[in-house]
């Protein structure tokens, strides 16, 4: 039990999460066919971890929420909270709290009021209703708040108030629906960075969704990436970035280039791939799935790991474009009919290049990834 579950009184510990095998059919109205929102899923959460799940709209992500917190039920497989198989429990039986993206604040009840609300129902005496609602109030820095009205608070402050209400009973699990997309980008940021260091104090694990990329990677211990309701990959957010397992991992997160190539087989730990009739060493490929030797492949590479240089380097291109940023410069590069884009930063220390100049790229070492 973590400092901060034992200021507020916490009596219970986090529980992890698994699915075993999880599928969701939807019967849908107009066709009357099936459609299979998530399809045979495995998912391991572990005690006090914070995993996001991440994803284009319609990939399952939601649905996978809901079946966690019973809000759907599964057509198949379980769904494990701690010990206990929750597949078919109501919501209210999984010792579970969820922060939606609509705060769903009750109008006519003060911030105190609201964030009291789930321990009366659970029948909590008077005073302990007092004390656990004072400690979350504290915590959650609304102190001068209580005897406000949700209308009277900001959105960022609504969604202190979401989330003192979802701690204050004390969730085996918390689970989070896209909570901070009615935010403005900067208090957006903030209030990440509040949620996530909420959540690590007081050690509960959590399953975050979102279709917010940088938010998924500031705030997890592990991010699930989702498409056509199966999970693609899985892993740190340095792994996900670093090592993409497929294009459409590696295009989803942050911005990608795509060099079409041949592979021509290894020398010892290295990937040989040759483009535009040059043979490239790729130090770190990855894993390689279904690259086949003289098959088609593609280098995948982050336009901040190339560098460019006039005189010299692995491929050679012609500046298309030139946007400068402040922090940083970004170049599109012609390589052949294909466009490259490459970011450089701290501009004022390196080379600039201007519209229509010829320069060379280098890929860094380790930084490149060999894809089907």
């Amino acid at each position: 039990m973590s400092n901060q579950q034992e200021k507020l009184g916490f009596s219970k510990k986090s529980s992890g999460v698994v699915l075993k095998d999880v599928t969701k059919i939807f019967q849908q109205p107009d066709t009357g066919k099936d459609f299979v929102a998530v399809d045979h899923i495995n998912l391991n959460i572990h005690d006090g971890e914070m995993v996001t799940l991440l994803g284009p709209s319609g990939c399952g992500k939601t649905t996978t929420l809901r079946m966690i917190s019973g809000f759907e039920y599964p057509t198949s497989g379980n769904v494990f909270i701690g010990e206990r198989d929750v597949a078919k429990v109501p919501p209210n039986k999984r010792g579970i709290s969820m922060v939606f993206q609509s705060y769903a604040l009750f109008p006519h009840l003060n911030i105190w009021e609201n964030i009291a609300y789930g321990l009366k129902v659970a029948k909590c005496s008077q005073e302990e209703v007092i004390r656990r609602t004072d400690a979350v109030v504290e915590m959650m820095q609304l102190t001068g708040f209580e005897r406000r009205f949700p209308n009277q608070l900001s959105g960022g402050q609504q969604q202190r108030v979401a989330l003192a209400r979802a701690v204050v009973i004390e969730p085996s699990v918390l689970l989070f629906d896209e909570p901070l997309s009615n935010l403005d980008a900067k208090l957006r940021e903030s209030m990440r960075d509040e949620l996530r260091a909420l959540q690590k104090r007081l050690g509960i694990t959590s399953l975050y969704v979102t279709h917010d990329q940088s938010e998924a990677m500031a705030i997890s211990d592990r991010v699930v990436i989702m498409k056509d309701g199966v999970i693609c990959q899985e892993g740190s957010p340095a792994e996900i970035y670093e090592q993409p397992n497929s294009r459409f991992v590696a295009n989803f997160i942050g911005k990608a280039n795509f060099i079409d190539g041949t592979f021509r087989g290894l020398d010892g730990q290295a990937a040989l791939v040759e483009v535009g009739g040059k043979t490239i060493s790729i130090p770190a490929p990855g894993r390689m799935a279904g690259v086949q030797k003289d098959g088609p492949c593609c280098l995948a590479v982050r336009p901040e790991s190339i560098l460019l240089s006039a005189q010299e380097g692995q491929l050679p291109g012609r500046v298309s474009r030139a946007t400068y940023y402040g922090a940083k410069v970004e170049y599109e590069v012609m390589l052949g009919d294909q466009p490259i884009i490459v970011e450089v930063y701290n501009p004022q220390l390196t080379e600039r290049f201007a519209e229509g100049d010829e320069v060379h790229m280098t890929l860094i070492d380790r930084c490149v990834r060999v894809l089907a």
